[in-house]
């Protein structure tokens, strides 16, 4: 882009960074025999009876509008998944669907941030989080996961201190994108004590909240929020669901703030479409047994990649207990970008370069491991001829 033309844009879309994960795979795209490792999405289709639901909603006229906060089925079955899976007690007041967590962390930004509000955020994290809170004008503070005794850890005494009453919100996203770190349900109950005594939103990205290596579902606000705490949780069919390219996921918000995000919806998408909502319904009534199924893939797949990653001489591996990542650094190497590039071309495996995920995570790489295991077997036999 010319120096010219950006003197039309806004200051903060032209303050934007492209993604260093899509410029890595801009790279493979068009190369043969790419294993992609790079970007956060199973291997595997979404089920048949989530498909088959959407076409049944579409051949059965469902081509129009829907209310501004979702189908109330879907809404519903959010809270009955929502109360089962996190012993809640949410109604659907509490309830908004989204086109996507993506979208709804832009209506979450949107809905509770004026310019110059300072949001703290944990690194590495994430970057959709920081850019998607600067877009609407906050101070972005940064509190960083460090490693610790082989695993992620956060020093919440410094987190605390971080979370002055001048704070207006922190954002988590437990299980962590792309360390795979946790947060306790000891160390969320002290943080909502901490920010209600100073009246500091809590946003929790649950994405990854059902993909927990210690049980069926990752320790979460949910189970101790009451419904007038400034709490909001993000949460999306892509991950547990396979349902990436659907693009549609929920919000779960204090009633107050329904009519808000009614409203900055009518201004964004209107609503997300009457058949996709359809296959949430599907997904969240019928789909446990396959997310299980998914659930214990996923293990075996971590299994695997650790075992790899910790046979290969110069590599750090640090342990995981969520998501579906493998995050490591490689002994001598710097610069993520120059060694994610490198790998590429010499081996034909994209890995996500660990700069991505802001300067803590400069050094690493990430790998999902979300595979058939011949598919990460191979990758492997790549990168140890390249990188041991």
């Amino acid at each position: 882009m010319n120096r010219e033309f950006d003197n039309h844009l806004s200051a903060r879309s032209g303050a934007l960074s492209v993604s260093k994960i899509r410029e890595i795979a801009e790279l493979g795209f068009d190369q043969p025999n790419v294993i992609p490792l790079w970007f956060g999405e199973g291997a595997w289709p979404s089920a048949e009876n989530i498909v088959s639901s959407a076409v049944a909603s579409l051949e059965a006229g469902d081509h129009f509008y829907q209310p501004n906060s979702g189908k109330m089925v879907l809404r519903e079955e959010v809270v009955s998944y929502t109360n089962r899976i996190y012993n809640a007690s949410i109604d659907v007041s509490n309830v908004t669907v989204t086109a996507s967590g993506t979208q709804g962390l832009a209506l979450v930004a949107q809905a509770i941030i004026s310019p110059g509000d300072r949001v703290v955020v944990l690194e590495p994290g994430w970057p959709n989080i920081s850019q998607t809170f600067e877009i609407s004008g906050a101070n972005i503070v940064t509190e960083t996961l460090e490693v610790k005794d082989g695993h992620w850890h956060l020093d919440m005494s410094q987190l605390l201190s971080a979370l002055t009453p001048e704070t207006q919100a922190v954002v988590l996203n437990s299980p962590n994108n792309p360390t795979g770190w946790v947060m306790s349900i000891e160390e969320q109950s002290t943080l909502l004590t901490h920010c209600r005594k100073y009246g500091i939103w809590i946003v929790s990205d649950d994405v990854y909240s059902r993909l927990y290596a210690n049980g069926s579902a990752a320790p979460s606000f949910l189970s101790m929020t009451n419904p007038d705490d400034l709490f909001i949780s993000i949460n999306s069919f892509s991950k547990a669901w396979s349902m990436t390219g659907w693009r549609l996921g929920w919000l779960i918000a204090p009633a107050q703030l329904e009519s808000v995000l009614a409203m900055l919806t009518e201004f964004n998408i209107a609503c997300p479409p009457g058949f996709i909502q359809q296959a949430g319904v599907v997904a969240l009534r019928d789909g446990e047994d396959r997310l299980q199924a998914l659930q214990d893939q996923l293990v075996q797949g971590y299994v695997l990649a650790a075992s790899r990653l910790r046979n290969i001489r110069s590599v750090k591996f640090i342990e995981s207990s969520g998501a579906f990542y493998c995050f490591f650094s490689v002994a001598g190497a710097s610069d993520s970008m120059v060694l994610a590039r490198n790998i590429l071309q010499e081996t034909g495996v994209g890995l996500a370069p660990g700069i991505a995920f802001g300067p803590a995570g400069e050094g690493y790489l990430r790998l999902c491991y979300a595979q058939p295991e011949d598919r990460i077997i191979e990758a492997f036999d790549r990168l140890e001829a390249f990188i041991d």
